[in-house]
């Protein structure tokens, strides 16, 4: 339903074709309107006939190209590096458009849309015709569509979101609705999330493909014929908004054994010229249809799905459609023989139709796809943490992308060509979209390609810099220099260091206010700090801790670190000032003996001061407390060398020799800083692992800033670092993770729910991916632990939590990336040092939401904070807010971002789920009209969740689940044309014209 004056948009009178992200030079305006040819056949239309009396062969066509895994991106693209492996994308789509051209009865798919963007970019106008027309008439199909294919174990939703809007965006944009992909194709990430799933209905996709796929979970299913589902991917929203139907492939992503005809493949073409000594049709025709016999075995209809292609096939497409069309003329040729096989050319979404015109039931799942193991030994629940400095970048580096985009609308278009020149947010879009790959976040990549990666993100930020000055010039008034200091996690900042009087700018990426702990490194004893309105700050001074100085090595000097709490309005900023006091008191001094309580008005915690190690948390609100020992451990990685399994740990595989971690020390060292600001005790376990238990003044949540690396090889034992919580909660051997940062799991320890586990691995077995947060619970206590990037853990024993934080391995674990987890740096030779932060939070189970939502909120989308030198202009404006008033603390404001030149794009999230708050899983109603303080709303229209269908255009399959009735989508009606009702878990994005108040 389309509201407010849109000029020129009316439901169902076109399209919504949107526009393709500027790359070079900022948001560019392009029609609202893509049209597509009346004569244009493409999508379910475009699907050959079948035949109802025989089993139909739906042969696909595809090839799987990562962007960036062995090689980076850019040399997959070119072709370069062959050395490593043979692969170039651009000859690729080179290839295939001339094969299709030469039989208007050839398929394709293509998948990722980073590659096609940069080939389509490099094309004839001619070409581009061509390529257009073959998409019109269905000949090459689109599939997925995002920017990349992401990983799902390791990525928040809010980035899969945007890779997935900027993916499809464009291909809206260039080929209208017959560029719309029909269907997910997830075929090659290592176990599946039930919030992507979530997600894909949302977006309007009738179904989803994968490859991959437990091995137990397989063999089960492959006896009941299980393996097409019906996912339903949320318990809060109304069925069947999250429900998607699910199709698992028969061969992971590959051509059935014998049938790869690629350049890079061995298996021998169809010599059908019956003059030749080596004829081979008839030896074709029979194994072939052996093969589909077999899979038809396993699967509930007279429909299979063939997969004709792999990783970067098909550069010489010709090798594979000549001998495809032979294959598909001689085994049909059998019909005449009586033989009942009807093979095709096929899409995934022809093959999808087909199910959903058979008509029958399927089961239905309501959990998740982890932990995957494709055999006894060999579980894929390493990569949760691997590379964990990388997956905290990336994290950081979305939060940094959510404020380049806010404040390129707040400020106009004066943010990307202001006083500090020309920026874009795209490049920081597209290196962001680029780092959801599932070889990307994952760790799963060679070294260099992970440092590509970073790299991207490094330079995207700094394209984003200058949209964040040129905005908070104009919002502010003044043009003063602003500087970013990224590596104060180390207390490195030259600015802060040297200087007598700065000002800090904090910027609150949420829509409701913020208290955030600010810590500078300083050289001098004694400042002042004011805020917007003048009014004094408490501050403290405390040295810079011994674990910070050996991390930073030379890259910083300063002894102290500045400490304070900052308060930033909603989708805006506040201004400190801070100045030096001369022959100022001394700093806060450290105890070097262990203390027995830190406590401010919300927690208490205890310590045991003969281990000084944590012995119990209060909460003193609610009157609870709870026994909490915590410590570190590493598992010694499996070399693969042992009478069970040939298997090592590696970047994707966890396997530890032993059940039994080793404790790295009894006991810690500690010495004990205590202000008005904040109580720390700092702890030293080992050389290569301190901690900081730290409770600022105003928390309800205890942070343990832990430190861990170089991890040590010299013993020729690669290591497997975690952190263990040891509580007197009664778990019952369950526990609770989040998907994708979203909607909460239950975790059973050696229990799957659809299939009898047969437990060979009991540590591996039992991690789950943690994106953001996990907790144990029984009637009385729930404890939260809310992370700062993506990572691995379980509950091995009644009552713990452990969560793994570094991995240093000496193996590799066989699965494609050829070598070992061994990272090191420039900075750290001896091997890479990882630095971050848990949060707890200890709660009574029906009020912890209110709690861990808003915490792993702050986590993700922290303030940003920006210095400059010396004395402010009188006049500038130290304190502004984009939003009228502060949303309620249910909803989130998951995206705002620029369009096009008169349109902004908004996404509002009802962050709870239904059942987790008695106050906050309720409807909440948001005005529009009445949400920004500085931009107008003119006009407003609903889209889907990636932002390529108008909401009420989007019409999906619907699929029968075998326990009930087929649910019926219900509508809600929106309480007036401007107020619009989030309900628990909802999603809403809507187009917005706008202009500056």
């Amino acid at each position: 339903m389309i509201f407010g004056s849109f000029s020129n948009m009316a439901a169902g009178s076109q399209p919504l074709a949107v526009a393709l992200l500027s790359i070079l030079t900022g948001v560019l305006s392009f029609p609202l309107g893509q049209e597509t040819k009346h004569t244009a056949t493409c999508g379910y239309e475009s699907c050959h006939a079948t035949k109802p009396n025989m089993l139909n062969v739906h042969l696909v066509p595809h090839t799987h190209d990562d962007v960036g895994w062995l090689k980076t991106v850019d040399q997959y693209y070119y072709g370069d590096r062959n050395d490593i492996q043979h692969a170039g994308v651009q000859y690729i789509l080179d290839s295939v458009v001339d094969q299709l051209l030469k039989n208007p009865d050839r398929r394709f798919i293509y998948v990722e849309t980073a590659f096609f963007y940069r080939w389509w970019k490099q094309q004839s106008s001619s070409m581009q015709q061509t390529v257009k027309q073959l998409v019109n008439e269905g000949r090459l199909e689109f599939v997925n569509g995002g920017w990349c294919m992401s990983d799902e174990a390791t990525t928040h939703y809010s980035a899969v979101i945007d890779q997935m809007t900027m993916g499809l965006r464009f291909l809206n944009e260039t080929f209208g609705p017959c560029g719309r992909p029909r269907v997910a194709w997830h075929i090659d990430p290592f176990g599946h999330a039930r919030e992507h799933a979530s997600m894909f209905a949302q977006m309007g996709y009738d179904g989803f493909f994968f490859g991959r796929l437990d091995y137990q979970d397989r063999a089960r299913r492959m006896i009941d014929k299980e393996q097409e589902l019906l996912w339903r991917a949320s318990d809060s929203l109304t069925p069947p908004m999250a429900d998607l139907f699910t199709g698992i492939l028969p061969n992971g992503y590959n051509p059935p054994q014998g049938f790869c005809w690629d350049q890079s493949c061995d298996d021998p073409p169809i010599r059908d010229d019956p003059d030749l000594e080596d004829y081979n049709v008839d030896d074709v025709v029979n194994r072939f249809l052996t093969i589909a016999s077999a899979q038809a075995a396993v699967y509930k209809t007279n429909h299979i799905i063939m997969t004709m292609g792999s990783d970067f096939q098909y550069e010489n497409a010709n090798l594979w459609y000549k001998n495809l069309d032979k294959l598909i003329h001689y085994v049909n040729a059998q019909q005449a023989n009586g033989i009942k096989v009807n093979v095709l050319y096929s899409t995934p979404s022809c093959y999808l139709q087909e199910l959903h015109r058979a008509n029958l039931t399927w089961s239905l799942k309501t959990d998740d796809f982890f932990p995957y193991a494709d055999d006894a030994h060999d579980f894929w629940t390493g990569y949760f943490t691997s590379r964990p400095a990388l997956k905290r970048y990336e994290r950081i580096s979305n939060s940094n992308l959510q404020t380049c985009n806010q404040l390129e609308v707040l400020g106009g278009p004066v943010s990307r060509n202001g006083h500090f020149g020309e920026g874009d947010s795209q490049t920081m879009m597209k290196a962001m979209a680029v780092a959801q790959h599932h070889d990307a976040v994952s760790g799963t990549e060679k070294q260099h390609v992970a440092n590509d990666y970073a790299r991207r993100l490094a330079n995207g930020w700094q394209h984003c810099q200058v949209v964040v000055s040129n905005s908070l010039a104009a919002l502010s008034g003044s043009s003063a220099q602003r500087i970013y200091c990224d590596n104060l996690n180390i207390s490195v900042c030259p600015l802060t260091e040297s200087s007598k009087k700065f000002s800090v700018n904090v910027y609150n990426p949420l829509a409701r206010p913020v208290t955030w702990p600010v810590r500078l490194p300083v050289n001098g004893t004694a400042y002042t700090v004011s805020d917007a309105k003048g009014k004094a700050v408490d501050c403290q001074v405390v040295p810079v801790s011994r674990a910070t100085q050996e991390v930073r090595r030379n890259w910083g000097f300063a002894v102290n670190e500045l400490v304070f709490q900052v308060q930033a309005p909603p989708l805006g900023y506040s201004t400190y000032s801070v100045s030096l006091v001369k022959d100022g008191p001394p700093p806060t001094s450290t105890k070097h003996r262990a203390p027995t309580v830190i406590q401010n008005k919300f927690l208490q915690v205890t310590f045991n001061p003969d281990t000084g190690l944590l012995s119990s948390l209060s909460n003193l609100e609610t009157k609870q407390s709870i026994k909490l020992t915590q410590n570190f451990y590493w598992y010694n990685a499996s070399d693969g060398n042992n009478s069970q399994s040939d298997q090592p740990s590696g970047a994707y595989i966890f396997r530890p020799n032993s059940s039994t971690p080793f404790i790295i020390s009894q006991t810690a060292k500690t010495e004990t800083v205590q202000n008005s600001v904040v109580q720390e005790v700092r702890q030293w376990f080992a050389p290569w692992v301190s901690q900081v238990v730290r409770l600022y003044a105003d928390s309800r949540a205890l942070e343990l800033e832990w430190t861990v690396g170089p991890l040590p090889i010299d013993d020729s034992l690669g290591k497997e670092v975690i952190t263990r919580l040891d509580t007197s909660i009664k778990t019952s051997e369950i526990f609770y993770t989040d998907s994708n940062g979203r909607e909460v799991l239950q975790r059973k320890k050696d229990f799957r729910p659809t299939w009898h586990l047969k437990q060979s691995e009991p540590i591996a077995g039992n991690y789950y991916p943690i994106n953001s947060r996990a907790f144990i619970k029984d009637d009385v206590d729930q404890l939260t632990v809310v992370t700062d990037r993506s990572q691995g853990g379980g509950s091995i024993h009644n009552g713990s939590l452990e969560i793994m934080l570094h991995r240093r391995l000496l193996y590799d674990d066989v699965r494609g990336v050829g070598e070992p987890l061994n990272e090191t740096s420039n900075i750290f030779p001896e091997g890479l040092v990882v630095r971050g932060r848990l949060l707890l939070s200890l709660d009574p189970p029906p009020t912890a939401a209110d709690t861990h939502r808003p915490l792993a909120q702050e986590m993700v989308l922290q303030p940003l904070l920006t210095f400059t030198d010396g004395n402010l202009n009188p006049h500038t404006q130290l304190e502004f807010s984009g939003l009228q008033a502060a949303l309620p603390p249910a909803v989130h404001l998951l995206t705002l971002t620029q369009w096009d030149k008169d349109s902004v794009l908004l996404r509002l999230e009802h962050q709870f789920q239904s059942w987790e708050s008695k106050v906050n899983s309720q409807p909440v109603t948001i005005n529009l009209q009445k949400l920004f303080s500085t931009l107008e709303v003119l006009g407003m229209s609903e889209l889907n969740l990636s932002a390529n269908q108008w909401k009420d255009e989007m019409i999906r399959f619907d699929w029968k689940p075998q326990t009930g009735k087929k649910p019926l989508l219900k509508t809600f009606e929106d309480p007036s044309v401007w107020e619009v009702t989030l309900r628990p878990m909802e999603i809403r994005t809507f187009l917005l014209r706008v202009s500056l108040r």
